[in-house]
């Protein structure tokens, strides 16, 4: 009765969805680009496909490795990769090129998602971390396609309100093949709420397997001298959110009063805030360079990333990296990027979305909790006038990812076993 509640009201709920998407594409034109595709209308699949989904930018960065091994273990077999955003359509396309197939995924409705498993004629459905959408599993299932849910994590509150809809969520995880969990925690929280725990393991996160190639480090370095990073130092905010550029930029001005040379690099999450953020930098009085512009930033005080793709480099480029999304309530984002560089990382105290990976760096010191901004500015620059320290926790940061490292065959072998 829930599942079928639920339908209803997204059914209901449709003309309303893409009357924004279109008011939406009034200021961004390319939202407006295959809406076909989100009602189901995709092209036709002359073969079986793995159908990989990753909701947004993060989850398919996430995806990448796995993709890149999926397509190493068996290149004969066509890949699928669809998002739910315009950023991660994006980054994807830019990761892959032609190497796999591109949609956005459908509106989670009946007829939408039949429409898409008809046309995509799926071998296999990888769903990234935690995207239990009720009629994309169940109409794939109903078709006998094994269904993955890999790098799977879920936090004590999204537990506690999965369970508040019991009777819609079982039914789901029951029709997953396979739950290729995060930690030990994870698993206990997906079988208390539904799972078998026959297809629950725990593989552990692939994003510890984080590759930085050579030339990416030379990108980094070539970046870091144009800014003049022999000369200053440099702290990165990653991922940011409204609510905390403004702290960020405070704490940066706390900094400067200490060390005029300092420079921040700062990479909104979202791409249409980069405007907005370079507009406050402007209000704050700082001087600002952007990285889309090709501004060489050497006297900036500010360097906004605004750009797509790049924010594993620029993490490269810092001394001491902040890791967003932390000091409001969104739950944190990755930070093995920047451990995976070295580089001591720094977050706010709400992280609930990577609490194990957090908490294994925390106890492996490669990790500082800020409560506040006052407490950020006194970190950060804690960090940047004792550089031996700082390598010193950004070593033990590595150590943590290098120890964690693996998750990825386990998560490959496993779908290709089951597939």
């Amino acid at each position: 009765m829930l599942h079928y509640l639920y339908s209803l009201f997204f059914r209901l709920a449709l003309p309303f969805v893409l009357i924004r998407l279109w008011w939406q594409g009034r200021q961004s034109p390319e939202i407006w680009h295959h809406w076909q595709q989100r009602l189901g209308y995709v092209a036709r699949s002359p073969e079986p496909v793995i159908w990989v989904h990753a909701v947004s930018v993060g989850e398919t960065i996430a995806a990448a490795p796995l993709v890149k091994a999926l397509l190493r273990r068996n290149p004969a077999v066509p890949i699928l990769m669809t998002a739910m955003t315009v950023t991660g359509s994006e980054r994807a396309k830019a990761m892959f090129g032609d190497q796999v197939h591109y949609a956005f995924s459908p509106y989670d409705t009946p007829g939408s998602v039949k429409r898409f498993v008809d046309r995509i004629n799926p071998k296999a459905l990888v769903i990234m971390e935690t995207e239990l959408w009720p009629n994309m599993i169940a109409l794939t299932h109903s078709r006998n396609v094994p269904i993955f849910l890999i790098n799977a994590r879920l936090s004590s509150r999204s537990a506690r309100g999965y369970s508040r809809v019991g009777s819609l969520v079982k039914p789901l995880l029951e029709s997953i093949s396979w739950v290729a969990a995060q930690a030990d925690g994870d698993a206990q929280r997906f079988m208390k709420i539904g799972a078998k725990p026959e297809t629950v393991s725990v593989t552990g996160s692939i994003k510890f397997d984080v590759e930085i190639s050579r030339s990416l480090r030379d990108e980094a370095a070539v970046l870091r001298a144009t800014l003049g990073g022999e000369r200053r130092p440099i702290w990165i905010a990653a991922s940011t959110h409204i609510g905390e550029d403004e702290q960020i930029l405070s704490a940066h001005q706390k900094l400067l009063a200490g060390d005029p040379t300092t420079l921040l690099i700062i990479v909104p999450r979202h791409p249409d805030r980069f405007d907005d953020v370079a507009a406050l930098v402007n209000s704050k009085g700082l001087s600002l360079a952007r990285r889309s512009l090709g501004d060489g930033g050497s006297n900036a005080q500010v360097y906004l990333g605004d750009t797509m793709g790049e924010l594993l480099m620029l993490y490269g480029v810092s001394d001491v990296a902040f890791v967003g999304g932390s000091l409001i309530e969104r739950g944190g984002h990755n930070p093995l990027e920047p451990a995976a560089w070295g580089r001591p990382v720094l977050s706010g105290p709400h992280v609930f979305n990577f609490e194990t990976i957090y908490a294994q760096l925390k106890a492996g010191n490669g990790l500082f909790i800020t409560d506040t901004q006052e407490e950020l500015a006194e970190r950060v620059a804690a960090l940047l006038n004792d550089l031996e320290m700082a390598r010193a926790v950004g070593a033990w940061a590595l150590a943590v990812v290098d120890a964690n490292r693996g998750a990825l065959e386990k998560v490959v072998s496993g779908i290709t076993d089951r597939t």
